[in-house]
């Protein structure tokens, strides 16, 4: 009877083993989602350093390695989207300032990059197509209550943009934009010095951060092209903006000298062609001022004024005062 029940002891379940199976799952689970953080964290300055080897790398288009040809070379007549020179001449397009040109969405996706934290907040906006690129910056983000003297940040700002815009050679042009809120001061009238000021306070800042100026236009355009309602002030808010607008080929301009245009200038007149100068003292007379369309004349006194008259009498007078006195 007594081997009974000790055999019986040791038969005895132990109802608690669930509690260990438990503890280790518990923590190979803190353990899977602790590696899973820490796989989630991305170091932003290692991330900055691979993009800008990148970039450097992609830049120089001298140093890529000769493609090699996969099928059969067009052989079509019209001239190669991606050929840099012209039909006509041979020559490189522009003066030097725009020959290195980039893809404009391939540049707003850098900006995005860049300034995401301050798109999020909606301080910065970017957006563009094939031909325009749009980077909107607040004016509260860059100067203070009717100035136009950036902030520290803004120069911090226009550092970073001068390092994506410095990597191509596409056209800039800087606008300032204000609300409809008048303002009357010594430096600035009216909202069109303020704009204007404050697009070229931006341009000055991207062509001391190595930007070529060559590249940059400043254009102040006031109250008059708003984007949201004047009459509240989030409107007014949105409406006061700095707008920089970046082009995908420089725009041709008129010609402004006849060297430039190929024009010759007009052959000198033979001396037998020309007609001898009169000077005044070889005038026969007083030169007979021209008469307005309704018949007046405009005669210059001798006290330094003007008399408008259609009267042939106060008009002889007025030329030939000694004849009168004479009579």
């Amino acid at each position: 009877m007594a081997r009974r029940k000790h055999a019986s002891a040791h038969m005895a379940i132990n109802h608690e083993r669930w509690l260990v199976s438990y503890a280790d799952f518990i923590t190979l689970l803190f353990a899977f989602f602790v590696v899973m953080y820490s796989v989630s964290q991305v170091s932003e300055e290692k991330y900055r350093v691979l993009s800008d080897t990148l970039m450097s790398s992609f830049k120089f288009q001298n140093q890529t390695l000769n493609p090699i040809q996969v099928g059969e070379p067009s052989r079509s007549p019209e001239a190669s989207a991606i050929d840099t020179q012209t039909p006509e001449t041979g020559e490189q397009p522009g003066n030097g300032a725009f020959d290195r040109q980039v893809d404009l969405p391939h540049m707003a996706e850098q900006l995005r990059e860049t300034f995401g934290d301050l798109i999020n907040r909606e301080w910065v906006s970017v957006t563009a197509n094939e031909d325009w690129l749009e980077i909107e910056l607040k004016s509260q983000l860059l100067f203070g209550s009717a100035s136009a003297e950036p902030n520290e940040d803004a120069r911090v700002i226009f550092t970073e943009l001068a390092r994506v815009l410095g990597q191509a050679d596409n056209p800039v042009q800087v606008e300032g934009h204000t609300d409809n809120d008048p303002i009357v001061t010594d430096r600035y009238p009216s909202n069109w010095e303020l704009s204007a000021a404050r697009a070229s306070a931006a341009v000055k800042l991207l062509a001391e951060s190595g930007v070529d100026s060559r590249r940059l236009a400043a254009v102040g355009y006031g109250e008059f092209q708003p984007i949201a309602d004047n009459s509240t002030e989030a409107g007014r808010s949105q409406n006061r903006r700095v707008a920089i607008m970046v082009a995908r080929a420089p725009i041709n301009r008129p010609v402004r000298n006849l060297a430039d245009a190929n024009i010759e200038p007009r052959p000198a007149q033979p001396e037998e062609d020309r007609q001898p100068e009169v000077s005044e003292s070889q005038q026969t007379g007083p030169e007979e001022p021209p008469a307005t369309s309704n018949g007046l004349r405009a005669i210059k006194l001798k006290s330094g004024g003007l008399l408008f008259t259609s009267d042939p009498e106060r008009i002889r007078e007025a030329q030939d005062p000694e004849a009168d006195q004479q009579q």
